[in-house]
């Protein structure tokens, strides 16, 4: 496969996922015009790194990278976290599966440290498989394993703490 065909065939995976790409940026940002900036300079790095693309089967893993890393630097420099919108989870439903409008839940997420919420929201709101979360966040697997571990127990407490607050 050609240089000229693995650059057609992220061109093609960035326009079909762009949706996905945006949710995953504003998960991070939560804000949605630095969230599209983040998505756009994502594709201008993923495009001057095509080279660093070995395998065009792991087009999805190696472009989330970009943006997870993209979505921290951008954190990192701003050195604060912006306060998300009442948007925040409704951004993650694709209408075909559950609605995760829950306020608690919502809360509860925002407050976990991002190492964390990283975790959560690629395992379970990308849906993606503990090796390839360990893949984007370039960590071992165990310690994925580890801190998903530490994160539900965490959203599991908080979640706990909500609801015995409302009695």
């Amino acid at each position: 496969m050609g240089r000229s065909d693995i650059e057609k065939e992220i061109e093609q995976y960035i326009l079909e996922n762009k949706e996905m790409h945006y949710r995953l940026a504003y998960s991070y940002v939560k804000n949605k015009e630095d969230a599209l900036d983040i998505v756009q300079e994502s594709i201008c790095k993923a495009i001057s790194s095509v080279g660093s693309l070995k395998d065009p089967t792991s087009i999805k893993t190696w472009f989330y990278k970009i943006i997870v890393n993209t979505s921290i630097d951008f954190l990192r420099k701003r050195k604060r976290l912006i306060i998300g919108d009442e948007e925040f989870l409704a951004t993650f439903d694709s209408g075909l599966l559950d609605n995760y409008e829950d306020i608690d839940l919502k809360k509860a997420l925002e407050e976990l440290p991002d190492n964390y919420r990283s975790i959560i929201i690629l395992r379970y709101f990308e849906d993606f498989k503990i090796k390839e979360v360990a893949e984007i966040l370039d960590e071992n697997i165990n310690t994925i394993k580890g801190r998903l571990y530490k994160a539900l127990e965490k959203l599991r407490i908080r979640m706990n703490d909500y609801y015995y607050e409302e009695d």
